[in-house]
């Protein structure tokens, strides 16, 4: 069988989708059970079992990248275990399916008992599939398994590296801590050369970790002018960027004065109510002592 590493996403979420459909058709089918119910709940279940096959094979083939992630090995066996067995249930309870219609339409005495016993199957079936895909989303979302990995490519792995940068530089500040936020942002500018939004948080950085609103005011001063092609939210973030270095010295006329230009350009920009608001909070902040930068934090788009 060729390798289904990345299909594994797509795969999963049919036998999740047609399993717990079908699971939840053939519980009603208990107490409700028409025959487009019971035969739907079946046509369900039966494609569940099948999408699974291809589901625990594609999750063989690309456990191996994310298995390597530190801390994230427990994880990734506990989440093949859980799927093997959603696999075995599954295909199970769609055989007892079929038997079940079966039995109900040639002896009316074992009808009931026969929906019970299906349901209780297919019930045992969806916690497992649940459980599996619990697991899973732990895997990608809180240990990034997967995610620009599989097919080892080093722009997708940068893509992981600058968004880990990212969220660690802002989790960071967050916290106080903000020499490591700023040492992430040098980090971030670093692998991403030229980029608008990077410089943009290269000067946040300045201003709100650095303390230096000046050097923040002369980055902003260093990037290319804004024109008509100018995205509205980078323009908007640079205005409201500079009102804030402004307000920090002191300048709240020249700070609400951007503000109101840049809402006259970008009337629809959501950044702007939130800065006018922010205003004299930014003007009481106290100053602290710059921290040097180790890198010019202005990267030039």
């Amino acid at each position: 069988m060729p390798p289904l590493a990345e299909l594994h996403p797509q795969v999963v979420h049919f036998v999740v989708a047609f399993g717990l459909l079908g699971i939840a058709l053939r519980v009603v089918s208990v107490v409700w059970a028409p025959a487009v119910i019971r035969q739907g709940a079946t046509a369900l279940m039966v494609a569940a079992a099948i999408a699974s096959v291809p589901a625990v094979q594609s999750g063989h083939d690309a456990h191996g990248p994310a298995e390597r992630i530190p801390g994230a090995r427990a994880v990734v066996q506990r989440h093949e275990s859980l799927g093997e067995r959603a696999r075995t249930w599954l295909i199970a309870a769609a055989v007892l399916d079929v038997l079940m219609l079966v039995v109900a339409s040639r002896a009316e005495k074992w009808r009931r008992p026969a929906f019970f016993a299906s349901a209780a199957l297919a019930v045992h079936a969806g916690w497992l599939v649940y459980e599996a895909g619990e697991h899973g989303g732990e895997l990608v979302y809180e240990y990034a398994g997967g995610v620009g990995t599989q097919r080892n490519d080093s722009v997708e792995v940068r893509r992981l590296l600058v968004a880990g940068l990212y969220h660690q530089a802002r989790t960071a500040r967050a916290a106080g801590r903000h020499d490591e936020a700023a040492r992430l942002t040098d980090e971030l500018v670093r692998q991403q050369p030229g980029d608008a939004t990077v410089a943009l948080l290269a000067v946040e950085s300045r201003l709100v970790d650095r303390r230096d609103a000046t050097g923040a005011l002369a980055d902003l001063a260093a990037l290319p002018p804004v024109t008509d092609s100018t995205p509205p939210n980078v323009g908007a973030r640079r205005a409201v960027l500079a009102a804030k270095a402004h307000a920090t010295l002191g300048h709240a006329d020249s700070a609400r004065a951007l503000l109101d230009a840049a809402k006259g350009r970008w009337p629809t920009s959501r950044a702007l109510p939130a800065a006018y608001d922010s205003l004299a909070a930014w003007g009481a902040a106290t100053p602290a002592p710059v921290v040097p930068a180790t890198t010019p934090s202005g990267a030039r788009p």
